[in-house]
């Protein structure tokens, strides 16, 4: 099979196009797949709320605090190797989830596949923003975006209808192999980089991060970050167990049908991809967390259709708000571009574990309603953030 080139036009292969997604998609496969069994595992390892909230906070705390050093690994070592061998190594984790017997051992795992997430993540944002340019590079990352979201809905998904059919710890054998399967898929498809320059001086790295710790627009970009994991990962998390309580008492594959709204955020991420250039970064930013508020304050209705609305305006918010950031960095840090992707994810993941955590206490304390409230006045900081620190068209110019 012909391997096509990273080209800088504005016409790549549809094969380059679909392994980038592919890439997205089997690096979140297993990071969130445990929401739609949540209520399941929580009865089966006797765990409390906050418990079973860390078994999705866990995972993200691990890529929070690896994503920075993979980053400097990658701009060492380079980038194709590291992308396909990190889809693998998160099968491994995966793969003895079946023998775990307490929240505890679950929650080991959990963190370690989580230390295996950034170096898909990470060096593919890094990959991109090297090997292509202008409205090429944001379209790249769009379909990088809806890859993940892809992955966060077929993990989901898959697992909480295998759990219909078979044991959870069947079912997360199953899942293993899928990591396997894409690894092998990946590593045909995905081009060698062709602008990569290593960069093995340590002292050189350390400059690098002193220099993009100081950098104004990654400082706004790992700020807003923070806010937008902290409020997918409360509401993802927590309306599983709201919804598997009364008045609805949803099953598994019922609450993974919930997250068939993430393919919302699969059409409406590309098509972002050609809005982005266009609004700018900041007034996108804006309009999607306008949306994603509305979205997450109509959750407290009462039908569960209604519910399932609000979810799926609070997810197309969000993936719109990511893709809006992330291009952000690719077009705005030109220099260790992976470091900078380490960085911005390390902030975006402690947001994700803090959320997991802090909406589990608001769930304990108050219920959906304490979630919710809480969720607002994160997004409502996320604003302030972009206003006050996301440069407007003019500076961005």
């Amino acid at each position: 099979m012909t391997t096509p080139s990273a080209d800088t036009d504005d016409r790549p292969g549809l094969l380059l196009k679909l392994t980038v997604v592919l890439v997205g998609m089997f690096a979140f496969i297993q990071v969130y797949s445990i929401q739609s069994i949540l209520p399941q595992l929580q009865h089966d390892l006797n765990a409390s709320v906050v418990e079973i909230g860390n078994a999705v906070g866990m995972t993200v705390l691990a890529v929070a605090l690896i994503s920075p050093f993979v980053g400097m690994l990658s701009d060492a070592i380079g980038r194709k190797w590291l992308i396909v061998g990190s889809v693998f190594a998160l099968a491994i984790p995966t793969a003895l989830i079946p023998w775990v017997e307490s929240i505890q051992g679950l929650l080991v795992l959990r963190f370690l596949q989580g230390l295996a997430v950034p170096g898909a993540s990470v060096v593919t944002i890094a990959y991109i923003g090297e090997e292509f340019r202008g409205p090429s590079m944001v379209r790249f990352v769009s379909l990088y975006v809806s890859g993940s979201v892809l992955g966060g809905f077929s993990g989901r998904f898959i697992l909480g209808h295998l759990t219909e059919y078979m044991a959870w710890q069947s079912a997360f054998g199953v899942m293993a192999l899928l990591n396997l399967a894409g690894a092998a898929i990946i590593w045909r498809g995905l081009p060698d980089s062709r602008h990569f320059v290593a960069n093995a001086r340590f002292r050189s790295s350390m400059n690098a991060l002193g220099q993009l710790l100081r950098n104004p627009s990654l400082q706004a970009a790992c700020a807003l970050g923070f806010t937008v994991l902290f409020v997918l990962i409360g509401l993802f998390t927590f309306v599983n167990l709201h919804l598997a309580a009364q008045p609805y008492h949803f099953s598994s594959g019922q609450l993974a049908n919930i997250f068939a709204v993430y393919l919302l955020g699969v059409v409406v991420t590309p098509l972002a991809g050609r809005l982005i250039p266009r609004l700018g970064a900041r007034r996108t930013v804006f309009c999607t967390l306008a949306i994603s508020a509305l979205g997450v304050a109509l959750t407290l209705v009462q039908p569960s259709w209604g519910i399932v609305v609000a979810l799926a305006l609070a997810a197309c918010g969000t993936f719109v708000t990511q893709s809006a950031i992330m291009s952000f960095i690719a077009r705005r840090i030109t220099s260790g571009r992976s470091l900078a992707s380490g960085l911005y994810y390390s902030a975006y993941y402690c947001g994700g574990f803090t959320g997991a955590w802090l909406c589990g206490v608001a769930y304990a304390w108050g219920g959906w309603h304490g979630t919710v409230a809480i969720l607002l006045l994160t997004q409502t900081l996320g604003g302030l953030i972009a206003w006050r620190f996301m440069p407007g068209p003019a500076t961005a110019a």
